[in-house]
């Protein structure tokens, strides 16, 4: 027996005896094989020792006792569908993931839910719809990714210009920390003051410093039927300044920007019949009560038009907005489509927004690649989909001179690297720019704290 067959016996061992379903300890080669990336397709991708499913805390605390032990890296997962290389394997170490955790319990009373890692948005929304309530974050991705790691990256989505991102509805989470050790940090309160706020500081942390295995989230009653407001635009310049004049003067629950490139894609896919010689659409919802939420629509529709909008459609058909919004939720596998993408996520100021959308059709000009353009345009974080061919090696260094660009960009407009992606293994170079060195020794000093050793997720964020 090799010395690594023998700590993977150990490993089997500490897990117990297999439950019913699939195993838990995954060697199998080919199997191994589809857990070394999420969907940033990180070509540094290592190849692990094995794959652990966990099914339950206890579980995920016997992978990190035998991983601190025998000093092997440990990186967490969800569903696979990161952005940004944030559950890259790593060579000889342990992908754990927690897609097996999938148990939820709704509290109608408390407008809480606890909620295990494996569990997809979506499914969470449908679990608690049927109390009559609703779990507003809503990645794109929704339909696909997991309630643990949009807690892991504090995934926001297309309603969050009004309802906010993952960490306004997380109230409490159990972690598991790199020697093992469960910690419940939070709980079902509203208010909840006692000791530091460490709740807050596991959201976002992207598997750094512990392994998320419950959420307990907040819920809020069922969101009331919106009327949708889609504009199409012969300038991106009109557009911008439209998202603007809204911004300034009310919260839309949804406000969304494609350009024309997206448009086109989108339309090839889904044969939607939209306007393909617009620079730009824009799609907006209102969600208020009563005669307000008609306020609300018409006022947006007045912005378009001031705006030089080339055709406005506004509709209260909750069938005809959720086609404009899944068309807005496709534009990146449609986009895709066209060829493999550096996807991108940054953020900036709202007032930043056109400096930003017009440096990044400069960038795309200048660097002579294709970028696809798609926004939540009501909190100005934007997703630039960099085209490219991996085929073409001079192609693809000139789309890695412009993802790099596209993010000092966005620092210099006092702006974010990653508004709701995590910085994984594809941002880390850049965020010592906008963060800086004293707070870069900060993250460094606690994430040591937490995990001395170095073990949890590395080469993730630092």
């Amino acid at each position: 027996m090799t010395a690594t067959d023998a700590r993977l016996a150990e490993l089997a061992e500490v897990l117990g005896p297999s439950r019913p379903g699939p195993s838990r300890l995954v060697t199998d080669p080919d199997v191994v094989e589809t857990y070394r990336r999420d969907w940033a397709k990180d070509p540094a991708a290592g190849t692990p020792l094995a794959v652990v499913r966990a099914g339950s805390t206890e579980d995920v605390q016997a992978v990190l006792r035998w991983a601190s032990a025998h000093d092997v890296p440990v990186t967490p997962r969800g569903a696979g569908s990161g952005l940004s290389g944030g559950a890259t394997a790593i060579d000889g170490g342990i992908v754990l993931t927690t897609e097996a955790m999938r148990e939820i319990t709704v509290d109608p009373v408390t407008r809480t839910a606890v909620v295990q890692p494996g569990l997809l948005n979506a499914e969470v929304k449908r679990a608690v719809a049927e109390h009559g309530l609703w779990y507003p974050p809503d990645p794109s991705s929704f339909e696909m990714c997991s309630i643990g790691g949009n807690a892991a990256t504090n995934a926001g989505g297309l309603c969050c210009v009004k309802y906010g991102v993952t960490t306004d509805y997380v109230l409490g989470l159990e972690v598991v920390l790199a020697d093992g050790t469960a910690v419940r940090l939070g709980g079902p309160r509203l208010k909840d003051s006692a000791g530091l706020s460490l709740t807050k500081l596991f959201v976002g942390s992207e598997g750094t410093l512990g392994v998320i295995t419950e959420v307990t989230v907040r819920l809020v009653p069922a969101q009331p039927p919106a009327s949708t407001v889609v504009a199409s635009f012969a300038r991106v310049e009109d557009a911008t300044g439209a998202i603007l004049d809204i911004t300034r003067t009310m919260r839309p629950a949804m406000l969304e920007f494609m350009d024309g490139v997206t448009i086109a894609a989108v339309d090839d896919a889904l044969k939607m019949g939209l306007d393909r010689s617009a620079r730009a659409m824009l799609i907006a919802q209102s969600d208020a009560v009563g005669g307000e939420c008609e306020r609300e629509a018409a006022f947006m529709a007045e912005a378009f038009e001031r705006r030089g909008a080339t055709e406005v459609f506004r509709t209260d058909d909750p069938d005809e907005g959720e086609a404009f919004t899944a068309a807005r939720r496709f534009a990146i596998p449609a986009v895709e489509r066209i060829d493999p993408l550096l996807l991108e996520d940054v953020g900036v100021p709202l007032p930043a927004l056109p400096d930003l959308i017009t440096g990044i059709e400069r960038i795309a000009a200048e660097r002579d690649v294709t970028i696809a353009v798609i926004a939540h345009a009501g909190d100005g974080n934007t997703h630039p989909l960099i085209v490219h061919d991996p085929a073409d090696a001079d192609m693809t260094a000139r789309a890695h001179v412009a993802f790099g660009e596209i993010m000092t960009l966005a620092i210099a407009l006092g702006g974010t690297i990653t508004g709701e992606h995590g910085v994984g293994r594809l941002k880390k170079a850049w965020l010592p720019d906008q963060v800086g060195p004293d707070v870069m020794d900060l993250t460094r000093r606690i994430k040591h704290a937490l995990d001395p050793t170095g073990i949890l997720n590395p080469g993730a964020v630092l």
